[in-house]
């Protein structure tokens, strides 16, 4: 399920270097074991929605050490799914860059729904200079001193949150994900590109595809194929800065990965 928040706060209104990074990102040792998932789904796109006094609140992963490692398998998986898709090899490489560039951070966090990844925040504060200097009191449980770098704006991570409720909500099956990431992935709309009536020509195939299997599937298709598109387009707001400090910063420090996987997948540039 999307990430079962703690309460975070009052409303007041082939073998190669890049390859071993990312081993060593997944053989981090677990220190919890892992939590359940979808229970209190209809709370989770409650908080997901959030207030508009929110805006300004940071947060960052309560347990980045077992969430961390999940989402370096999430991101193993994005670069398999890449990697067997031979029509992407088709394209110029000034193309493969530009959509591994614009269009991982979908492909991702449609892999974070896939794997039914669970996360919790905790939200990092800014102490009162009054109170700190005064009464010397640290900050309360559950929430943690703000660095001037720390942390990610909490609407941010709700955009994610409300993706995967309502994907999750749906019951994707293991097709209807793959077409999802074709969708996402070959992507016409990116300036630059060389040959994007192709690019479209693959996105609408993966779109078809789609759509005869959900027709095939299930009773209610039409209402469920707006459903899913309806999630997707939540996709196009996510921000790749985001993703890197949430689930990879904690464990990997200052990371690029969008060069991080373009050397993965052989795209030199």
């Amino acid at each position: 399920m999307a990430c079962r928040s703690e309460r975070l706060g009052s409303c007041q209104c082939n073998k190669n270097p890049v390859e071993s990074i990312l081993f060593r990102m997944l053989n981090t040792d677990t220190l919890q074991a892992h939590k359940n998932q979808h229970d209190n789904l209809n709370h989770i796109c409650t908080m997901a929605r959030g207030c508009p006094c929110e805006g300004n609140k940071k947060v960052l992963l309560k347990n980045p050490e077992v969430i961390c490692k999940k989402a370096s398998e999430v991101l193993l998986k994005t670069v398999a799914f890449i990697r067997n898709l031979p029509s992407f090899y088709q394209l110029p490489q000034e193309d493969q860059i530009l959509l591994v560039h614009k269009c991982w951070a979908p492909l991702f966090v449609l892999g974070l729904a896939q794997e039914k990844v669970d996360f919790e925040l905790q939200e990092l504060t800014v102490p009162s200079l009054l109170k700190t200097i005064l009464l010397n009191q640290p900050s309360t449980a559950g929430q943690v001193t703000m660095k001037s770098d720390a942390g990610v704006p909490l609407i941010e991570v709700q955009r994610i949150q409300m993706f995967l409720c309502k994907i999750w909500s749906l019951d994707i099956c293991t097709k209807e994900y793959a077409y999802l990431k074709g969708m996402a992935l070959f992507n016409p709309g990116i300036d630059g590109m060389r040959f994007p009536q192709y690019v479209q020509t693959l996105q609408l195939e993966a779109q078809r595809t789609l759509m005869e299997f959900t027709s095939m599937m299930h009773s209610t298709s039409y209402s469920r194929l707006m459903w899913i598109l309806e999630a997707l387009d939540i996709l196009k707001s996510v921000d790749p800065k985001v993703i890197t400090e949430l689930f990879f910063r904690p464990i990997s420090g200052e990371i690029n990965l969008e060069e991080l996987l373009l050397e993965t997948l052989y795209i030199k540039y």
